[in-house]
């Protein structure tokens, strides 16, 4: 359980962001390598390739973001090489709590706990983190597609989480494997 957790810290770690003003927005639903439907708002795009390397500069870095006009508020989304199954998501969100608390020893914890989204069973860790001069609300979700472990997260600055909270869970409680 140790390799998708250092995996998914890095990748975490990498996903300091500052933001602008908050939207309120419509949904729109993506499909992620033909094997994931999810929402994210209406207005994001998916970063380029240039600006994702920028942004994140560690190998680690999201699979897919898409973001807002200033690439500063984000939906990511990772998929990794590391095994996964539906029993397993409890032990997984255990592993990643744990992780989480020690990395991040001065976070505000505001919920964890694994629930069944769409017949899927969803780990979930929401916390708002430290990052250079304010806090950053972080709404991370993972499920296992064919065997792997899908990792994502919503993220914005702790000011605007009353804002995009309710954004967030309805992003993590639209995924929704294809079939």
């Amino acid at each position: 359980m140790k390799t998708p957790l250092i995996g998914f810290l890095a990748f975490m770690l990498t996903l300091v962001c500052v933001t602008g003003h908050a939207q309120t927005s419509a949904l729109k639903k993506i499909t992620l390598r033909d094997k994931v439907e999810i929402l994210v708002p209406e207005p994001f795009k998916e970063l380029e390739e240039e600006i994702l390397k920028f942004k994140y500069p560690s190998a680690s870095r999201p699979t897919l973001v898409y973001s807002d006009d200033e690439a500063k508020t984000n939906v990511a989304f990772n998929f990794t090489q590391n095994k996964a199954s539906q029993p397993e998501m409890e032990a997984v969100r255990k592993s990643m709590e744990a992780s989480f608390r020690k990395s991040f020893p001065t976070a505000t914890w505001l919920g964890t706990g694994v629930k069944v989204v769409n017949g899927r069973n969803v780990g979930f860790v929401e916390i708002v983190t430290p990052a250079m001069d304010q806090k950053i609300y972080n709404l991370l979700f993972f499920s296992d597609v064919e065997g792997k472990l899908l990792m994502g997260t919503f993220n914005c600055l702790e000011k605007e989480r009353t804002e995009w909270q309710a954004t967030a869970h309805q992003i993590m409680n639209s995924l929704t494997l294809k079939k």
